[in-house]
């Protein structure tokens, strides 16, 4: 059984000796030869103009979710010709350690060419279980998809 790596780098230098509220937050991540500039989020200090690790989670949710639908639409024979997603993820302030407890996937999701909406809606539940990263993290993942191009 083959076991797949996906490997990143991050880079980083300062110094904290200037004491916790004063240390950069930036730093670089790399993926696949891109880079990303990144910081903790504006509330711990980091800059808000950057991605930080918790919108990165949330990103990577997103991503995976539109890539496991587009697969199993496919295989399916549903013609999906739009995707897009508002997504959110929740991190309460009064949990210790604090963690993102519950990601929001609010998709977008056009069909080229009408489909059943019992169907529709069954590919994206099939596609939430086959989301790697959903499958890969305590938090709730919750997807409630509109879905445009589909019959009643």
């Amino acid at each position: 059984m083959e076991t797949h790596s996906f490997t990143t780098a991050l880079t980083w230098s300062g110094s904290t000796a200037v004491g916790h509220d004063m240390y950069s937050r930036e730093h670089e991540l790399t993926m696949s030869s891109y880079d990303i500039t990144a910081s903790s989020d504006a509330a711990f200090g980091g800059d808000a103009q950057l991605p930080n690790p918790e919108q990165l989670l949330v990103a990577a949710a997103s991503s995976c979710q539109m890539l496991s639908f587009l697969a199993v639409a496919a295989r399916a024979r549903v013609d999906v010709t739009g995707y897009t997603d508002e997504a959110v993820g929740e991190m309460p302030e009064g949990n210790r350690p604090m963690w993102v407890t519950r990601i929001v996937l609010r998709p977008q999701i056009t069909l080229g060419s009408p489909a059943p909406r019992a169907k529709a809606e069954r590919l994206v539940e099939v596609a939430h279980r086959e989301c790697f990263i959903a499958q890969s993290v305590r938090s709730e993942i919750v997807v409630e998809p509109v879905l445009v191009g589909v019959t009643d």
